[in-house]
């Protein structure tokens, strides 16, 4: 039997932001992420360190949580954990935190798979006119760590389509931003500096993969050499184009995503198209996914801004149709870095 309001609490800590959210049903009551700063000076996510401010992070963050939805601990009725993929330090501080909640307060532990609760984050309620992906659906699924096109044909159904063979996009984004000497995390201020510059003012290589898999390694390094021969000809020459280059370089990526895209809109006849995961944040990104709906005669959906990046409210929608389905998690789960939706 359904309970009528089933109030969630829900854990994220797969990589370097400590997120946690409470939902009574499809509705999102809080959502409080702590980011973390300490790893912009290495360019990248250290993961001993990530793990390190997880734990210092985690309880401040959980009374927040509460305190923001206005629900006590005895209001719950399940508690949800990210297990993979992500960090394995990181991933054990959220999911041991999970367990010790769980067996104390005597309700079930759900264990969500990070992937999926990108894409379900299109279900989370934020107002009555609110239009949701009817199924099936395509989802772009684009990230630091993922590059994928998923069918999806229910809450809980996920077949994944075409994916990365090497880097993800936002690899590829962010890389790039470190080649130009900008600061991490480097993807948003390529999409600031893009805005304004000419998209169409240098040209980068193309990856050829069949079918629709994607392959970023080679753009990249493409990218790589383009800068080092204009530099050798000119040392001013990043300074001098910064936003054109940011612009182009962008804009080449996009086009990369949406070729397959497009390819397989045509092929299946879908008309439901979602992206999500942090670089579903790009502008540029969502302006073009949004051009589509009138070039393709499609239905697209967009992400609020929140629900882009890494956040414990999608692992708690995620983890409300499970408890719905009575997919259950018992104490002995354990984390994975890597997971297949």
């Amino acid at each position: 039997m359904q309970i009528l309001n089933t109030y969630i609490l829900a854990i994220e800590s797969s990589c370097d932001d400590t997120s946690c959210a409470v939902l009574c049903n499809n509705v999102v009551l809080s959502n409080i992420t702590a980011n973390q700063k300490i790893h912009e000076k290495y360019g990248g996510v250290v993961p001993e360190l990530a793990s390190r401010d997880h734990q210092k992070n985690i309880v401040l963050v959980v009374q927040e949580a509460l305190q923001v939805a206005d629900v006590k601990f005895e209001q719950l009725n399940a508690i949800a954990v990210t297990i993979g993929p992500g960090l394995m330090g990181s991933l054990l501080v959220g999911l041991s935190f999970a367990k010790s909640m769980s067996l104390s307060l005597n309700i079930p532990l759900i264990g969500v798979n990070h992937m999926q609760g990108h894409v379900l984050a299109h279900f989370i309620k934020d107002n009555k006119s609110q239009e949701f992906p009817k199924f099936p659906f395509l989802c772009l699924t684009v990230s630091g760590g993922h590059t994928q096109l998923i069918k999806v044909s229910d809450y809980l159904g996920f077949e994944i389509l075409g994916s990365t063979i090497d880097d993800a996009v936002g690899e590829a984004f962010d890389k790039a931003a470190k080649i130009l000497g900008l600061p991490y995390p480097g993807g948003p201020l390529i999409d600031k500096f893009a805005k304004e510059g000419d998209s169409m003012k240098f040209k980068f290589s193309e990856s050829h993969v069949n079918g629709y898999d994607y392959s970023f390694s080679g753009i990249k390094t493409s990218f790589l050499y383009f800068i080092q021969n204009n530099l050798q000809k000119n040392e001013n020459f990043v300074k001098e184009n910064l936003n054109d280059i940011c612009a182009s370089y962008q804009n080449h990526l996009i086009q990369v995503l949406l070729k397959n895209v497009k390819k397989l809109i045509h092929d299946t006849g879908i008309k439901q198209l979602a992206i999500a995961g942090g670089v579903s944040a790009n502008s540029e990104l969502r302006k073009q996914i949004k051009n589509l709906e009138e070039e393709l005669t499609i239905q697209t959906f967009i992400p609020k801004f929140e629900y882009c990046t890494d956040n414990a409210a999608m692992i708690g929608i995620t983890a409300y149709y499970k408890f719905l389905n009575n997919e259950l998690s018992d104490l002995g789960v354990i984390p994975l870095t890597r997971m297949s939706i």
